[in-house]
């Protein structure tokens, strides 16, 4: 049994601590909340911040305020359902960002090809032109759906289509995990409300 001297001494020596100090003290103590519980099968470390997690679940909490310990668990996963259904809109945003980036690349290069020709037609007279233009018909197939031969002016609804045409030529399959993925999510999300809703009643 812990004596009255101990649990003063104890009380004592927990005053004096101020927790981590060194850099890589501070980003072990930052990981805590990943080793248990709903956090570690929510979060993949080192791609989401885990504070930022915890200010999430935090704010679905204070929002349904549970108060027995099944309400708790609800709560708990049902701010992991929300964060999951935030990261399979973020993939998405993530795929077809990487698309637009290869397409505006491809533009790019388009242009200054175009650009180089056009130089070279103007400084080698009427050889130079049949030269370019024959140059110029090998670019006639667009290596993006939709696209045309000759550049176009920005439009971030069609470049958005474009994008999402060349994911599902690579690979449908992802597009409708995807799909599938985030409708698990919300299937899951209504039952889990409607079972909170169920115990408030109560």
């Amino acid at each position: 049994m812990t004596s009255a001297r101990q649990l003063e001494a104890n009380r004592g020596n927990a005053l004096k601590s101020t927790g981590p100090r060194t850099i890589d003290g501070k980003q072990a103590s930052r990981r805590n909340a990943l080793r248990h519980g709903l956090t570690a099968e929510t979060l993949i470390e080192p791609l989401e911040d885990p504070e930022a997690y915890q200010e999430f679940e935090a704010a679905i909490v204070a929002e349904y305020v549970p108060q027995s310990p099944v309400e708790k668990e609800l709560v708990h996963r049902l701010a992991s359902l929300f964060w999951r259904l935030r990261r399979a809109t973020s993939i998405e945003t993530g795929l077809l960002r990487l698309q637009s980036e290869i397409l505006q690349g491809f533009r790019s290069s388009r242009q200054k090809t175009i650009e180089t020709e056009t130089g070279e037609r103007e400084g080698a007279g009427n050889f130079g032109t049949f030269r370019g233009a024959d140059r110029a018909g090998t670019q006639s197939t667009p290596a993006f759906p939709g696209e045309s031969p000759l550049t176009q002016p920005a439009d971030p609804a069609r470049d958005i289509a474009i994008s999402f045409l060349r994911l599902a030529n690579l690979d449908s399959e992802m597009v409708d995990r995807l799909s599938r993925y985030e409708s698990g999510l919300w299937r899951q999300l209504v039952q889990m409300i409607f079972a909170l809703q169920t115990l408030k009643r109560r």
